[in-house]
């Protein structure tokens, strides 16, 4: 029984200082054995790998460009049964830790989401970033037959095995959707619960997100795993 905590870094190296021992303060409040993983851009754009070594947590360069490849080459390195991914910029807080490792281990998950969006859950995000959020979980929800409101955030809790057994494509944010898709193909009754949290503004540097490229991402992947879904028949 044992986690790995992953973090995708480009230039969070004063984040990664503040979220690191918030992180390990949170996750041995499981007492389970663990691991905290960062990967981080190719080329280093800032002092992470300096950071990792201060705090004694491995580190390791992406091996594909952009947030998909970044997200895989977390999977492929993951050597613990589960799996937690959270923002490396202090948007999520690491006091949602236990919160998510119980639900997952008391109610026997595949997947517990970090949720803006059930009851009890907020966002400090700007509005037009709320607007385009909801529009795009909902339309996702529907089209691709997902049972949980914010299917558009990485602070989840997976089982590993499962996440090293299938094959991810997309490059950016979307990669989101399309794994909870492909999790729920490889196994039809997949449980996902999800797990109240408040969304924070990042705690230094900016935003990595291209807003056109975002949106051109999201609608050529809704029409392609709409077509997985179809051809599945799920």
């Amino acid at each position: 029984m044992s986690i790995t905590v992953a973090l995708l870094a480009y230039a969070e190296e004063e984040n990664l200082k503040v979220l690191i021992p918030q992180i390990r303060e949170n996750i041995e409040k499981c007492q389970e054995d663990y691991e905290i993983l960062v990967v981080d851009v190719n080329p280093a754009q800032d002092h992470t790998e300096d950071v990792c070594k201060e705090y004694g947590v491995r580190y390791v360069n992406q091996e594909e460009p952009h947030f998909g490849g970044a997200f895989r080459t977390a999977i492929k390195y993951a050597n613990k049964d589960k799996f937690l991914i959270l923002d490396s910029d202090g948007s999520h807080l690491p006091k949602y830790i236990p919160r998510i490792y119980h639900r997952f281990v008391k109610q026997n998950c595949d997947v517990v989401i970090g949720s803006r969006y059930v009851k009890g859950g907020k966002t400090n995000d700007s509005k037009m970033s709320q607007i385009m959020s909801k529009i795009l979980n909902s339309t996702f929800r529907i089209c691709l037959g997902i049972k949980a409101k914010d299917i558009s955030t990485d602070y989840r809790m997976y089982r590993t095995e499962q996440l090293k057994k299938v094959r991810l494509q997309c490059d950016n944010y979307d990669v989101l959707q399309e794994v909870l898709l492909k999790l729920r193909l490889r196994k039809k009754n997949l449980k996902i619960e999800e797990v109240p949290i408040c969304f924070e503004k990042r705690i230094f540097g900016e935003s990595k997100r291209q807003l056109f490229r975002f949106i051109v991402s999201y609608l050529g992947t809704l029409c392609r795993l709409i077509c997985i879904r179809i051809s599945k028949h799920a």
